[in-house]
């Protein structure tokens, strides 16, 4: 490697997946981009951690469709596990199951099932939909949700139970979804947790997402990229966020044209990259040159 990367101290690296990497949104990706992002990634002071809504199967799936690296860290399941991957073996952060547990009064999905077995509106996703900190329903999608959140946010307050109520629509738009997570199970506190336990400064640790579920890691105050095709209303609350707090340069916008590059999708996490750690550019000019 070229001489003035020698030094290059670690850096972190926390990303979506889906419309932040991967390219399943409906703006052109560079065609270099990604091929460029997994240069960067082989480099061995530059950590990689994938932070997705997915599971680890999910997780695995995508990096073999689109051909992403393998990453050393992920967090998955909406923030509920949270994995170390070495050679190719996944490693199950007990650590973090154990902190986000506490939320639960340490009583795992099955056991907090049990509690809604009167409320007839919603009904158990399969088993492999389930983790040891995640409860999922389905239901209706016309339901009323947030009488149904208020239904079952006291069931949990009767049992102590902490947690985040999260209501959504599945992709078909058919389906109602309804998950019970630990409160403290998000994908703040989670990227949080991995700089505390692995020993990441602030300085030198970036995000990059796209969409509403990205939002507060974006307004957190860590340095936090918003990929080009992100859309219109998620870029504008972010940017009021910010704003209002004075920490506006702690969220770049990618504008494109940086090294041929648009700004979707992983062109706009390596044109971040360089804006926030300036010294990677000369790592971005060598990877460009040699996908070219």
């Amino acid at each position: 490697m070229m001489n003035f990367l020698a030094g290059l101290r670690k850096i972190l690296i926390c990303s979506d997946l889906d419309r932040t990497l991967i390219p399943n949104g409906f703006q052109e990706e560079s065609a270099h981009a990604r091929p460029v992002f997994r240069r960067l990634s082989e480099h061995a002071n530059i950590y990689l951690t994938y932070v997705s809504g997915r599971d680890r199967k999910l997780i695995l799936d995508a990096i073999e469709e689109f051909y992403l690296p393998l990453p050393d860290y992920a967090i998955g399941d909406v923030g509920t596990t949270l994995y170390r991957v070495i050679n190719g073996d996944w490693q199950l952060s007990d650590d973090w199951s154990d902190e986000i547990g506490k939320d639960w009064q340490g009583l795992n999905w099955e056991a907090l099932a049990e509690f809604f077995e009167d409320i007839d509106e919603i009904r158990l996703q399969e088993p492999e939909k389930q983790n040891r900190y995640k409860l999922s329903f389905y239901t209706d999608q016309n339901i009323d949700h947030r009488r149904l959140i208020n239904d079952v946010r006291l069931v949990l307050a009767e049992k102590r139970v902490r947690a985040n109520i999260i209501w959504s629509v599945d992709e078909t738009g058919t389906t109602g979804l309804l998950d019970i997570l630990p409160a403290r199970a998000n994908k703040l506190h989670a990227i949080q947790f991995l700089m505390r336990h692995e020993q990441f400064s602030e300085d030198r640790t970036v995000f990059a997402g796209d969409s509403g579920n990205d939002l507060d890691v974006l307004t957190s105050g860590l340095q936090a990229i918003l990929v080009k095709n992100a859309m219109e209303d998620v870029r504008q609350e972010a940017v009021e966020a910010l704003s209002a707090k004075h920490m506006m340069n702690c969220l770049y916008l990618p504008q494109g044209n940086f090294w041929g590059l648009n700004g979707n999708y992983a062109a706009g996490v390596i044109e971040g990259l360089a804006h926030f750690i300036p010294e990677t550019v000369g790592l971005i000019a060598e990877a460009v040159e040699k996908t070219r």
